[in-house]
């Protein structure tokens, strides 16, 4: 592992972070010089009140000159004074000592004015004659940076924030991109598409995620070969079952066509059968687990189907009472006849043989907003509850809650949970509260 998405992850979020810096830094300085100068309006009526006050000044009429510089202070809520260079008052106020500024009396109006000073700075417009001057306490109106704090609090906080966002988002993209890659190539698999590569969906990206893909298509390909093999298994299995076992259902033919077949060839005959139906419902498990098949091709008309089950157990089981409720019809579609009534079918019959004789069982039928529930109850010694879903594991028994014969290889109620779910079907189990057991069917109608 040499850390390559270390790596990139610290150089981008190094870089990300000095060029954020810098670029703020750089737009703040920007900011403020921009906003630390008088705007043109201000500068334009502070130089035509130095025109003014120098054309009263110059009339020698220094009582209209005081007057008018009472009036202006009075509208503008500042101080003015006309002064010469030598610091004497000429008109207006006593000239404050505290707003000498070295070999200047007030600032010029091109001039920058800081924004963090608490007090307006006073401003300087010379006269023609350039040893008299218009000084003005500048107005708060007119000062520059009235929004500074705002201006400030945006460039300190909410603009690196968004940034901060960004940059986050753009890493959060870098790292999601090959975990969703990965995630098409994984959901491509689970549907059984083993030559998917991870590999190539990531492109040119050289580091550990790359090498997580090279390990998934490796992984991938050595579960692909897997489940081929065991595919192939499974059909030679089946073909190499099969064959012995029609030679000896051939042969036992022949035996119990004599006139009197011995103990031994019926007790052969019926063990016979029962292993082919062990191997055929073994080896539909094994294909409804590995292939996982959508079985939806066909309208099911579901109270004939009950119907026919219900009287094919009635033959098999005559000792037996079984009790239904049915609607007139309901038809169901995008759904298997063959599924619908092979699973149907493992669930009745587990249902009547663990009922004892002269009991009933009952199969009950409604509809439900969009699916149709089936509830098939027993009246058997039930199942322990910490075993109400293991029961749907293949080759599962409960020998000590439920009687077992020899003819039950814990494989219906297996092979009927999977034939259920390969129409989007459900069956679950549950005790009743007056001793049996319930099994409860969900198909959707459409």
């Amino acid at each position: 592992m040499t850390n390559k998405l270390f790596l990139k992850l610290c150089l981008i979020i190094a870089l990300s972070l000095v060029v954020v810096f810098y670029l703020l830094n750089l737009l703040t300085y920007n900011t403020e010089e921009g906003m630390s100068y008088l705007s043109l309006e201000d500068k334009q009526t502070l130089n035509s009140w130095g025109k003014q006050a120098e054309k009263l000044y110059l009339s020698g009429d220094k009582q209209v000159l005081d007057s008018w510089l009472a009036t202006k202070q009075k509208q503008e809520k500042t101080w003015m004074v006309v002064a010469s260079f030598d610091i004497n008052n000429i008109a207006g106020e006593t000239l404050k000592s505290e707003y000498y500024q070295g070999y200047n009396l007030g600032r010029n109006v091109e001039w920058k004015i800081h924004l963090y000073f608490d007090q307006n700075p006073v401003m300087q417009i010379p006269f023609s004659d350039n040893r008299t001057s218009l000084l003005v306490y500048l107005p708060d109106s007119m000062r520059p940076g009235s929004y500074w704090q705002y201006t400030q609090l945006t460039l300190q906080i909410i603009v690196p924030a968004i940034l901060l966002i960004f940059l986050s988002y753009l890493l959060y993209r870098y790292i999601m991109t090959p975990l969703l890659q990965l995630k098409v190539a994984t959901r491509e698999f689970s549907k059984g598409r083993f030559d998917i590569s991870a590999t190539k969906l990531m492109g040119k990206r050289n580091d550990e995620f790359s090498e997580l893909a090279m390990t998934f298509d490796q992984m991938a390909a050595r579960i692909g070969e897997q489940l081929t093999s065991q595919r192939q298994l499974i059909a030679d299995l089946s073909h190499e079952l099969r064959t012995p076992l029609t030679r000896l259902d051939i042969a036992l033919e022949k035996e119990n066509n004599l006139a009197f077949p011995s103990e031994n060839i019926k007790r052969i005959d019926r063990e016979s059968k029962q292993i082919r139906k062990l191997v055929e419902d073994t080896l539909t498990l094994a294909w409804l687990e590995n292939e996982q098949p959508k079985l939806q091709q066909e309208s099911l008309e579901l109270v004939d189907l009950l119907d026919v089950l219900i009287e094919d157990a009635k033959f098999e089981f005559p000792n037996n009472i079984i009790s239904s409720n049915f609607p007139n019809s309901i038809i169901v579609d995008n759904s298997s006849h063959r599924a619908a009534g092979q699973a149907l079918e493992n669930v009745l019959r587990n249902a009547v043989r663990y009922t004892p004789v002269g009991q009933t069982v009952s199969v009950t039928l409604t509809e439900q907003n969009e699916e149709v529930e089936i509830k098939v109850v027993d009246q058997g010694p039930g199942v322990p509850e910490q075993y109400l879903n293991t029961i749907f594991k293949p080759f599962f028994r409960v020998e000590s809650s439920r009687t077992t014969d020899s003819c039950s290889f814990g494989l219906g109620l297996a092979l009927a949970q999977r034939q259920l779910a390969a129409i989007r079907g459900s069956i679950t189990a549950n005790n009743e509260k007056n001793g049996g057991l319930c099994m409860t069917i969900k198909l959707p109608k459409r």
